[in-house]
């Protein structure tokens, strides 16, 4: 099982859009991707920083191609960038559970 932990740092002034993004679209197309929502998370010392995690059913980035090529993301993303890209910054880390784990292996 592979986790994916990753943390949007988003553009000035842009966060509540990249929230609406996540809310109306991502969350709802991830799992037809093979890509399982965790959890997300708000910094609490960084307004500007969502952080989440997925779970990969698969290759992830298979997944990812998969989802970034559905039409309807492409539809979604374009529509929420019309007025500037929401996020400065993308980061990304693949997790793999310890045997103690409560949410693996």
């Amino acid at each position: 099982m592979i986790f994916e932990l990753r943390t949007y740092t988003a553009a000035p002034g842009r966060m509540d859009d990249l929230l609406q993004r996540f809310r109306d679209h991502t969350i709802k197309l991830f799992p037809d991707h093979g890509i399982h929502n965790v959890g997300y998370w708000l910094s609490r010392e960084d307004r500007n920083v969502l952080v989440y995690l997925v779970r990969h059913e698969g290759e992830p980035d298979d997944n990812w191609k998969r989802f970034k090529a559905d039409p309807r993301w492409v539809a979604a993303r374009a529509a929420s960038v019309a007025d500037g890209e929401l996020t400065v910054n993308i980061e990304s880390a693949y997790l793999t559970a310890t045997d103690f784990s409560p949410l693996g292996p």
